[in-house]
Formats: C-alpha cells, structure tokens, sequence
C-alpha cells in the first residue's frame, strides 16, 4: 500500500459496528471524506489526510509499524494485539466513549459456576485466547483455551468447548444459545491510537491540529452551555451544584443591584435533577445549550 508522505493516515475498521461511528467522529471534527465503503481508501478533502478502511485486528499493526500515524479500534482488539507485542509502538490517546461492550465468561445455564476455580480441567473457547489467559493466570486457574475465529457461542452446544468468553453487548446472542454470562473479563469502548514511531515535523504538526479537533469533539459529547440568573448569596450554592464546572462567569444584572448572570460549560451530563436543584438554590431563568464545538 503506497501511502503520502505529505498527509496523515488514520486507520478505520472497513465494515462492522465501528465503521460508522468511527466516520462519525472525523465528519464531527470537520473532515469531509471522499470514496465510498467499499474501497481500500479514502481521501479527505479538506485536511491533508487520507482514510485506510481495514479489518480491525490489523489497525493496531498498521499504527504500530508506523504506516497509519492514527487509529481508531476497540479496546479489546487492541488488548490482545499488546498481550502478544508489549513493545508495540504505539500508544492510547483517548478512550473515544463509543463501541462500549464486554468481554464475557459464558456458560451453558445448566453448568454450575462458582467463580473462577470452576474452570480449572476445563476448555474455554474463544476469539481472545491472550486475554483469556491473563484471566486465567490472574485466578490461578489452569484450563485450555480452544481458540475460534468465529460462532464462539456454538461451542458448548457441539462439545467445542464447556465455556466461551465472548463480547456481549445486550447478551440477546448468549441467550438464544442456551448461555448466561457468569463473569465480567474485560469491559472495551473505542479508543484513538497514535504510532509512537518518529513521523517528522511536518506530519507531527499536522498531527497535533488533528487532535485538536478531535479532543473538541469529545469535550462537546457530554458539555453542556448553562446560563441562568442569581442573587449574590446563592452564587456559591450554585457554583456547587454547575456539575463539572470550573470557572463560571459570573456578571452583574443591568438595573437588578444585587443578581447576577451566571454562565458555565459543564463538563458533566446536565440531568433534569439538576435544574431542579439549581432552581431551589435561588436559580432563574435557567437555559441549557448544547456546544457544536469547542477548542480546548
């Protein structure tokens, strides 16, 4: 694959429950991608950067050889690629709040499970054999892991394997197979990757501009833009209750001596729970904005 030395590279899973999400997030961060889903690559219009729509195991090879200076993957594909190359060179840049599931201990619902020690002698199949393995090393116990690349939850029913430990989402799959989750082994969300290999200045300027958007992106999910009215003794009881809220702007009232103005970006989810607080603090005219973006 020849790739530009003048742009980034970001890798993407090509087709899967990441691909949309991950176009998501660049498209929020004012990238306008060119090509369709069905091609290898992707141009970007606007910012000097081109897209590599892959299959997901292989994003962190990519990043960590340095072909993709960024990428976007699960927590649990990235987890095993380490496991088995701690020198990987690579680092996590940020967990991306999306993609969320857990990789789970399953067993059929007539098995008796009474921790971790009910494996022992057993066979645990699975597409995670190394993480698989901490769990077990970390317990103590000893069993075989049957490793599979796919239909993990069939194993127990064609005598593969008496466990599995699968990614769970809603746990609808485990259940029309007969299974009930038993333990919690690794819980995963989508992070940003970035290669720790030297990519000089240019591209490393380029880099930065590119986190930049993206960390505003993420600062935006959650923030929210409060403005509300206050008298000066309730200020305090206020600015305690502005959830993730560091340095409200607090400004005098025109022709109302005593009351003030009070706007903040709140770092947290603002609940209804909250507005009622705030209102039975001494809190008026409350108004709550969503941020479009925001540079930190």
């Amino acid at each position: 694959m020849l790739v530009d030395a003048d742009r980034l590279h970001i890798a993407i899973q090509k087709s899967g429950r990441l691909s949309d999400a991950s176009r998501g997030l660049l498209k929020d961060a004012g990238l306008r991608i060119q090509g369709g889903r069905n091609e290898l690559t992707a141009r970007v219009e606007n910012f000097p950067a081109d897209l590599m729509m892959v299959r997901d195991d292989d994003i962190p090879t990519f990043v960590g050889d340095g072909v993709c200076e960024f990428g976007i993957v699960g927590g649990n594909v990235l987890e095993e690629f380490v496991l088995g190359r701690p020198d990987a060179g690579l680092e996590v840049v940020a967990p991306l709040g999306f993609g969320r599931c857990s990789l789970k201990l399953a067993a059929p619902l007539d098995a008796v499970y009474d921790g971790p020690l009910s494996l022992a002698g057993t066979r645990v199949a699975t597409s995670y054999p190394r993480i698989v393995q901490r769990f077990l090393d970390d317990h103590g116990v000893t069993a075989t892991i049957v490793e599979m690349n796919g239909a993990v939850e069939l194993a127990p029913r064609l005598r593969i394997a008496g466990y599995i430990c699968d990614l769970v989402s809603t746990g609808a799959t485990l259940e029309a197979n007969g299974l009930r989750p038993v333990a919690d082994v690794f819980d995963s969300e989508a992070v940003l990757i970035r290669t720790r290999q030297n990519i000089g200045e240019a591209r490393d300027e380029l880099a930065t501009r590119l986190l930049n958007r993206i960390s505003g992106v993420l600062a935006t999910k959650e923030s929210k833009y409060i403005m509300l009215n206050a008298p000066a003794d309730a200020l305090r009881e206020i600015t305690a209750i502005l959830p993730g809220a560091e340095a409200p702007t607090v400004l005098p009232l025109h022709g109302r001596p005593g009351h003030f103005a009070v706007h903040a970006v709140c770092q947290e989810s603002v609940f209804w729970e909250t507005l009622q607080k705030l209102k039975s603090a001494g809190a008026s005219a409350i108004l709550v904005l969503p941020i479009e973006k925001m540079m930190l």
